[in-house]
């Protein structure tokens, strides 16, 4: 701690150096200029207008640069934030062009997720090696444990590299997933499978090489194991079981991404399978539901309409008068049906007479749909075409009518 602490006081004799505070104050000038016209002109985030005044102010650094080093001044740090800042541009610059040819806020997604954290650690790591010598730096021990001294390093790694791993893993994952489908001609439920299965395993490579770089020997990871098995035990036993529940089902292909679910009376579809839940999305509306995996495993049950194909079978029930002809009343809801363009053709649709009630005669359609997704909005369209059908050849929706008779006295 001693070492980083001298570290530290080395720094700030550093920074006030004629030199350093000067190209220091040039960098915020022009920090604060480039921020100043953002907040003026707002543009927006497929404006091309960010990367043009990005361009400007490499410029003015690049003349800055060059000003300060007439007199013999250094000029290193300004040379390196234009160095940065051009390949800022580049980055965004890419993220404008695959805004046109990939889902917007996939890519927004990653760019905030991933791209911005790495380049801000990337460029704060060069800054600080600019100062002093960043292996130096990541040398400077803090503690020692299970009989190795623990770096500043490895401190760094320990925090940063978990996240950058599960992150930063998801793009080359899809590549390969991508390059697995068209080579092996997987389907879309296999090919986010495989996407899943490779991304633990590079999840789990990154995590045994980062506990070989911050110097866990094999006593260390005994004696972390066996904190791990006590906490099973205790706290994170419910973590530990949704993970293995969302390998098992991966495995065994009864819950993947793209199935669509019977959830909580609704058809949702499995948008993704994570290590602790599923996200489903229901489209009634339009919410994302994080249902933990063992869920799966618990309830009684799991109702899937995408087990063998994504066909699904639907019905609409309707009362009629006794006074219409059964026979016809059928063949008005089956032209019906056809009528739909939704509505598949074969199996053709099938109208039953299923009841003799009180006030009517019930009758059930049904029918066939393509997207399970859809019954909600196909069956509100079938019922409002039933109702106009009965309207035009006069035929009666009863309703039930209770009539209340007044026994005065006499």
């Amino acid at each position: 701690m001693s070492e980083l602490l001298f570290l530290i006081g080395g720094w700030f004799g550093m920074l006030v150096r004629g030199s350093v505070l000067l190209q220091l104050a040039i960098l915020a000038a022009v920090f604060l200029l480039h921020l100043a016209w953002k907040r003026r002109r707002r543009p927006s985030l497929a404006s091309w207008q960010p990367v043009l005044a990005k361009l400007v102010a490499i410029g003015v650094l690049v003349l800055a640069a060059a000003l300060v080093a007439l007199p013999g001044l250094a000029s290193g740090l300004i040379i390196l934030a234009a160095q940065l800042l051009g390949v800022w541009t580049a980055l965004d610059g890419l993220r404008l062009i695959l805004r046109r040819f990939q889902n917007v806020d996939a890519v927004e997604s990653y760019w905030f997720r991933a791209v911005r954290p790495l380049f801000l650690v990337l460029a704060l790591l060069l800054f600080i090696d600019r100062f002093d010598g960043l292996q130096a730096i990541a040398d400077v021990r803090l503690i020692a444990m299970f009989g190795e001294q623990f770096t500043l390093g490895g401190a760094v790694l320990l925090v940063s590299l978990p996240y950058f791993l599960v992150v930063l893993s998801e793009l080359p994952v899809l590549l390969l997933g991508f390059l697995l489908q068209r080579l092996m001609g997987l389907s879309a439920g296999n090919r986010k499978v495989f996407e899943l299965i490779f991304r633990y395993l590079l999840i789990g490579v990154g995590v045994l090489w980062l506990a070989n770089q911050v110097g866990l020997n094999g006593n260390a990871i005994a004696a972390i194991a066996g904190g791990l098995s006590v906490g099973l035990g205790f706290g994170i036993k419910e973590v530990f079981s949704n993970f293995v529940s969302g390998l098992w089902l991966l495995f065994e292909g009864s819950v993947r991404p793209g199935e669509i679910l019977l959830f909580e009376g609704d058809p949702a579809e499995v948008r993704r399978l994570g290590l602790r839940a599923a996200t489903l999305w229901r489209d009634r509306d339009n919410v994302e539901l994080v249902v933990p995996n063992q869920t799966f495993f618990t309830a009684a049950t799991t109702t899937t309409y995408t087990g063998t194909d994504r066909m699904r079978r639907s019905e609409v029930q309707v009362g009629a008068s006794y006074r219409h002809d059964p026979d016809r009343v059928i063949a008005l809801l089956e032209e019906v049906a056809r009528a739909n363009p939704r509505v598949l053709p074969q199996p053709a649709p099938n109208g039953l007479l299923i009841n003799y009630g009180d006030s009517s005669i019930d009758y059930a359609l049904r029918f066939w749909i393509a997207n399970p997704m859809d019954d909600p909005a196909i069956s509100s369209e079938v019922r409002r075409a039933i109702w106009h059908a009965f309207q035009d050849h006069e035929i009666e929706i009863p309703f039930p009518q209770r009539v209340l008779h007044n026994n005065a006295d006499a």
